[in-house]
C-alpha cells in the first residue's frame, strides 16, 4: 500500500507545474515536497534530533515549468522541462531544462531541440543586474561557482562572449577563447578576440594577448600584448589614454592624454594634456558641476604654445593662447526673485587662429566666428515693489583686428511705471481722473570699461584709460487722448543725466605732436580729473493711427475677391532747448590754424557719450507705412465651405512698403534728415528685404553738401534725393517632399496609380531626401566724394552663400557649404562632408577643395566611446599648406 501511495505521489508531483522548497536539512521528507493538501501525510518514523544538520541554503527556493517537474528522491534531484524558472533569493535562471541537485547543492541547465532539431530556451541566468545567456550552465548555490558554455552577456558598454567560462566567486569571471566587441549584432561585425581574459563583473575586464576579427577575419598585426577595458555602470576616476598621429609642421602627437577625477556625485575634474615631437605642447582642464534644485554648469580652460620650424630659419615662429569658457545656469525653483547666470567665452586671437580646427578639421562655425561675447549677471527683484536691479560683466571681441571690450562692472538699478498721483483718488467712486494716469520710471546705470587690443588690454591704466561713469534715466508719460475719435495723441516728458569723474579740454598748438608716433596733431586734448554731470531733457507728443481702403473685384467671376490696403501714418514732434550755450558749459570751441572754429564736448570721451547736441531742436517726424493683401480663391481646395460657397484665402502683397523722415524747424539750415525706405514682401515662399538712404541736398564736385534740395536743381531719378545707400536681400528653401504631410484626397477624384518603384518598364521613383537653401545679399554705399582720378565711385558688394544635404540612402548622409563672392567672382570658404553609419561603426570623410584652409579628413571609427581609438585616419592639415 505504500508503494501505491509514492506512485501516485510522484505522478501528482509530474504533474506540478509550481513548487517550493524550504531546505532546512540535507536530506528530502514529503514535508520538502509541494503541499498536496491531505493526501501526503508527516513521515511515521521522523529523525532522531541528533540527525538534524545546519540549513543547505539561505533562503527558500522557488520553481516553476511549463510542461513537467519531475522529483528524483533517490538522488535528491529534481528535474524541470519547458521554460523552467528557479528563483533563489536575488538569483533567477529560466531555461527549457533544468536539473536541480539538492544533494550537491547546485543546478545544471540548458536548452533542448524543438520540432525542427534547432536548440531553444537556452539558460538565462540573472544575479541582481548582471544577466547572460549561455549554451549551458553549472551553478553551485552555496559556492556561488559555476561553469559555464558559450557565454553572451552586457559589460557596459559592451558585450562578452565566450567559449568557456568559469564563475569563480559572485562577482568575478575567467574565461578561455573570449570575444569582447560594442556591436549588438550576432554575430558581431567586429570584436577582440581573447585568448584569456577575467571578468568583474560591471567593474572591468582584464584581457591577455588579443587581436582584432573584422567582418570574420582575423587582424593578427597589431597584436594587442594587453588590454582593459573599465564596464563600471557608474562614473569612477582613472587614466585618459590619449590618441596619436602626426602632423607636417607640429611633429608626431600625443592628444588629449590625462587624469580622470570623479571627486564626487557634484562635480568632477579633468586634466588633459597634448604633446608635439617638434616643441608645441598644450593643457587642458575641464569640469562639470551640479546641485539638483539648484545650480549645474561647466568650465573649460586651455592654454598652448606652438612653434613652427626652428630658429634660425626666417619661417620660426612661437604663438600662445588660451581659451576660457564657462556656462551656469540656476534652476528655476531655486529662487525666484534672485538669479546668478553665466555664459563666458573668452579667447586670445592666437589660439582661434591656431585651434580653430582643433577638434573639427572643417568646422565652419569655428573658422568663420570673428565675434564673441561673455556675460555675468546677477539679478534681484524686490518682492512687492517695483523696484529691481542687475550686476553684470561683459565681454566682447573681435578675434580679427585683436579688439577686446570689457564692462567690469556694469549695474542697473530699475524701477517700473508707478502712477504716483493715484493715491489721491483711492476709496473715491467714478471715473479716474486725469492726473490718475500720470506715471513715471526710473533707470540707473554704473558702468566702468574699457576697448583696447589684446596686447595693450594689461597696460593700461585703470584711472586713466578706464570709462566710467552713472547714467540716470527718468521718463514720464502723460495722460494720451484720442484726437477727431480715429487719432491717438501721447505726450511725455524724458529727463537723462550723466556724471563722470573726469571731463576734456582741446587746444590748439601748432608745434604738438603725437608722443608715440611723432606725427604732428596740433590739436592737444587735456584730461581734467574731477567730478562733472551732464543733462538733458525734451518734449514729444506723438500720434498715430490706421487707415483701410478696400477694393471689390466687380467680376464675379475672379479668382481675386477684394484686395485691402493698410496705411499707418506716425507724426510726432519733440522740442530739445539749445545745451551748447555757455551757461551749460558743455560745450566749449578753439580756432585751429586755418582761422576756423572748431566746438567739442568737454564729455565726447564718456562711457555714456557725450549727451545733448548743439543747439535747438524742434523737429517733426513722421512716418508712413503701407500693408497690401488680397483675398484670392484658394485652388488647392475643392472642396467647398457648408454653405456651398467657393473658400479663399488672404495672400500677402506687400508685407510692408514705408519711409520716414525728420524736419527740424529751428535749425537755421540743414532742416530736413535722410529719407529712409523699407520694403519687404514674399513672391512664391521667397522672402525679399529692402532697403535704402535718400540724402535731399546737393553736392559739389567735391563732394561737399550744401543746403538745396534735390528736386530743385537735379533732373530725372536725383530728383527724389541721392541714393546714398542700398541694401537688397533674399533667400529660399528646396526640399524634397518625403516627409512632409500629404494633402488630403479629394474623393470624387479617382486615384491615379503611380508607377512600381523598381519596374524596368517605368521611371524609378526619387525618394531621397534632399535639402537646398541659397541667401542672396546686395549692399550699395555712394559717399559721393570723387577719389583720386576725379572719379565718383559707389562701392558694391554682392554675396551668395549655399549650402545643401543629401540622405542618399538610410545610412548614407552628404552635406555642402559654401560662399561666392560675386564682385570678386571667387568662391570662399567652401566644405563637403560625407558620412556613413556602419551599425557598430562610423565613416566620415571631410573636404575643403581650396583656400588657406585647404584639407582632407577620412576617419574610421568605432561608433563606441570606449573603443574611441579603435579606427583608421587619413588627415592632410591645413598646417601643412
Amino acid at each position: 500500500m505504500i508503494k501505491n501511495l509514492l506512485t501516485n505521489i510522484l505522478f501528482l508531483v509530474a504533474l506540478s507545474s509550481y513548487g517550493q522548497l524550504n531546505l532546512k536539512s540535507d536530506t528530502i521528507t514529503t514535508s520538502n515536497l509541494p503541499s498536496l493538501g491531505d493526501t501526503i501525510s508527516r513521515s511515521e518514523n521522523p529523525e532522531p534530533a541528533d540527525s538534524i544538520h545546519k540549513p543547505v541554503l539561505e533562503d527558500i527556493i522557488t520553481y516553476t515549468a511549463e510542461d513537467s517537474i519531475i522529483p528524483d528522491f533517490e538522488n535528491q534531484k529534481i528535474y524541470m522541462y519547458k521554460k523552467g524558472v528557479i528563483n533563489y533569493q536575488n538569483i533567477e535562471l529560466k531555461a527549457d531544462y533544468i536539473m536541480l541537485d539538492l544533494a550537491r547543492k547546485e543546478v545544471y541547465a540548458e536548452g533542448l531541440p524543438d520540432s525542427t532539431g534547432t536548440i531553444v530556451g537556452n539558460p538565462v541566468f540573472k544575479e541582481g543586474k548582471d544577466e547572460f545567456e549561455s549554451k549551458s550552465m553549472r551553478y553551485n548555490f552555496e559556492t556561488q561557482k559555476g561553469i559555464i558554455t558559450d557565454v553572451k552577456t552586457a559589460q557596459g558598454e559592451g558585450f562578452l562572449h565566450s567559449e568557456l567560462t568559469k564563475k569563480i566567486n559572485k562577482e568575478e569571471f575567467v574565461l578561455r577563447k573570449g570575444k569582447y566587441t560594442t556591436c549588438d549584432a550576432d554575430p558581431p561585425h567586429f570584436y577582440l578576440r581573447m585568448t584569456r581574459a577575467k571578468v568583474i563583473s560591471n567593474k572591468k575586464i582584464i584581457t591577455g594577448p588579443a587581436y582584432l576579427v573584422l567582418e570574420d577575419f582575423p587582424i593578427y598585426f597589431p597584436m594587442i600584448p594587453f588590454g582593459y577595458f573599465p564596464t563600471t555602470s557608474t562614473y569612477t576616476s582613472g587614466i585618459l589614454i590619449p590618441t596619436y598621429g602626426e602632423e607636417q609642421t607640429r611633429g608626431f602627437f600625443l592628444r588629449d592624454g590625462g587624469y580622470y577625477w570623479a571627486a564626487n556625485d557634484y562635480f568632477d575634474l579633468a586634466l588633459r594634456g597634448d604633446f608635439y615631437s617638434k616643441g608645441s605642447w598644450a593643457t587642458k582642464v575641464h569640469t562639470n558641476y551640479r546641485v539638483r534644485y539648484k545650480y549645474n554648469g561647466g568650465l573649460d580652460f586651455s592654454y598652448n604654445l606652438n612653434k613652427y620650424s626652428e630658429a634660425p630659419l626666417p619661417d620660426a615662429r612661437t604663438t600662445k593662447g588660451f581659451s576660457l569658457t564657462w556656462s551656469h545656469s540656476q534652476d528655476s525653483k531655486a529662487n525666484p526673485n534672485r538669479t546668478f547666470s553665466a555664459s563666458v567665452n573668452l579667447s586670445t586671437s592666437s589660439y582661434d587662429k591656431e585651434n580653430s580646427y582643433m577638434n573639427n578639421a572643417n568646422s565652419v562655425q569655428n573658422y568663420l566666428q570673428t565675434q564673441k561675447s561673455s556675460s555675468i549677471s546677477y539679478s534681484r527683484k524686490f518682492e512687492n515693489s517695483p523696484f529691481n536691479m542687475s550686476i553684470n560683466l561683459r565681454h566682447s571681441q573681435n578675434s580679427r583686428d585683436t579688439t577686446i571690450s570689457l564692462s567690469l562692472p556694469e549695474l542697473t538699478f530699475n524701477m517700473s511705471k508707478v502712477n504716483p498721483f493715484k493715491f489721491l483718488s483711492k476709496g473715491k467712486v467714478g471715473p479716474a481722473k486725469w492726473y490718475d494716469k500720470i506715471s513715471f520710471s526710473y533707470s540707473g546705470n554704473l558702468k566702468n570699461s574699457i576697448t583696447a587690443k589684446e596686447s595693450d588690454l594689461l597696460d593700461k591704466s585703470l584711472v586713466k584709460d578706464w570709462q566710467n561713469g552713472i547714467r540716470h534715466s527718468i521718463p514720464i508719460s502723460l495722460p494720451s487722448f484720442n484726437l477727431l475719435k480715429f487719432i491717438n495723441v501721447s505726450p511725455s516728458f524724458n529727463y537723462s543725466e550723466r556724471w563722470y569723474t573726469n571731463y576734456i579740454n582741446e587746444r590748439y598748438d601748432p608745434n604738438y605732436n603725437d608722443p608715440k608716433s611723432g606725427k604732428p596733431l596740433h590739436v592737444v586734448v587735456d584730461t581734467i580729473y574731477g567730478f562733472r554731470r551732464n543733462y538733458d531733457y525734451s518734449y514729444s507728443l506723438s500720434t498715430n493711427t490706421n487707415i483701410y481702403g478696400m477694393y471689390i473685384m466687380r467680376n464675379p467671376n475672379s479668382k481675386i475677391k477684394a484686395i485691402r490696403h493698410k496705411m499707418t501714418p506716425s507724426i510726432s514732434f519733440s522740442y530739445t532747448p539749445d545745451f551748447g550755450q555757455k551757461k551749460f558749459n558743455f560745450w566749449d570751441s578753439y580756432v585751429n590754424g586755418r582761422g576756423e572754429v572748431v566746438y567739442y564736448n568737454h564729455f565726447e570721451r564718456g562711457v555714456f557719450g557725450s549727451g545733448p547736441g548743439m543747439g535747438a531742436s524742434g523737429a517733426i517726424a513722421f512716418s508712413l507705412n503701407n500693408n497690401l493683401e488680397a483675398k484670392v480663391l484658394d485652388l488647392s481646395d475643392s472642396i467647398k465651405s457648408k454653405d456651398g460657397k467657393p473658400k479663399y484665402k488672404k495672400v500677402k502683397i506687400i508685407d510692408n512698403l514705408g519711409f520716414s523722415s525728420s524736419y527740424n524747424m529751428i535749425a537755421d539750415s540743414f532742416k530736413l534728415s535722410n529719407i529712409s525706405l523699407t520694403a519687404r514682401t514674399t513672391i512664391k515662399g521667397i522672402s525679399v528685404n529692402m532697403g535704402g538712404t535718400l540724402n535731399p541736398y546737393v553736392v559739389d564736385n567735391k563732394g561737399r553738401m550744401h543746403d538745396e534740395y534735390t528736386w530743385n536743381q537735379l533732373k530725372g531719378i536725383n530728383k527724389l534725393g541721392r541714393l546714398t545707400s542700398a541694401n537688397m536681400s533674399f533667400g529660399m528653401n528646396f526640399d524634397s517632399k518625403k516627409g512632409k504631410k500629404e494633402p488630403e484626397k479629394d474623393k470624387n477624384k479617382p486615384e491615379v496609380e503611380k508607377p512600381i518603384k523598381g519596374d524596368v518598364n517605368e521611371y524609378v521613383e526619387f525618394d531621397m531626401p534632399w535639402s537646398f537653401r541659397f541667401d542672396y545679399t546686395f549692399f550699395y554705399t555712394n559717399s559721393y566724394i570723387p577719389n583720386s582720378a576725379g572719379k565718383v565711385k559707389p562701392n558694391i558688394n554682392q554675396g551668395l552663400s549655399m549650402s545643401g544635404q543629401l540622405k542618399l540612402t538610410e545610412n548614407w548622409d552628404a552635406n555642402m557649404n559654401t560662399n561666392f563672392d560675386v564682385q570678386a567672382m571667387k568662391f570662399s570658404f567652401t566644405t563637403f562632408n560625407v558620412t556613413r553609419k556602419l551599425h557598430c561603426w562610423n565613416m566620415s570623410f571631410s573636404f575643403v577643395p581650396f583656400g588657406a584652409r585647404k584639407s582632407y579628413s577620412f576617419n574610421l571609427a568605432a561608433s563606441s566611446a570606449m573603443l574611441r581609438d579603435l579606427k583608421i585616419t587619413k588627415v592632410s592639415s591645413w598646417r601643412d599648406n
